[in-house]
């Protein structure tokens, strides 16, 4: 029964460490924090999302061996991802011509809230799908 708490936070944490990292290697640490401050509970919510998601998952595989596919955790957390990432994905427009590119962080960084959004709608699509596998598996077991 600890598994799923478990697997839970640490996908919280590793999308959370993600978001960290990929914002460190681009403008440095002090940036990612400030975005992080001014963003906190998008960024937490997410990653709370995503992870409750996992925690859900894993509940239904190791007690139910469900045949739950994963797509739907696995787009929901690309989906989050992504959103987080966009925060300050504008940032990148001074680097990005140099591959070509730029549309796309200037695409990004003009629609972060609304992608925070979508991530968002994501996660609790997600949980909610998952719940009503659980429900399914919970009512097939008590009849």
């Amino acid at each position: 029964m600890r598994k799923p708490i478990i697997f839970g936070f640490g996908a919280n944490l590793i999308l959370l460490f993600l978001y960290f990292l990929v914002l460190s290697i681009i403008s440095g640490w002090d940036f990612a924090v400030s975005q992080f401050k001014g963003n906190w509970y998008w960024i937490i919510g997410l990653t709370t999302g995503f992870g409750t998601q996992i925690g859900i998952f894993t509940y239904l595989r190791v007690l139910h061996q469900a045949k739950v596919s994963g797509k739907i955790v696995a787009a929901s957390g690309t989906t989050s991802t992504i959103a987080m990432i966009s925060c300050c994905a504008h940032y990148l427009v001074n680097i990005l011509p140099i591959i070509g590119i730029s549309g796309l962080a200037v695409f990004l960084g003009q629609y972060q809230t609304e992608l925070f959004v979508v991530g968002a709608i994501s996660n609790l699509a997600g949980i909610s799908y998952l719940l009503s596998k659980a429900k399914k598996i919970k009512q097939n077991h008590t009849l």
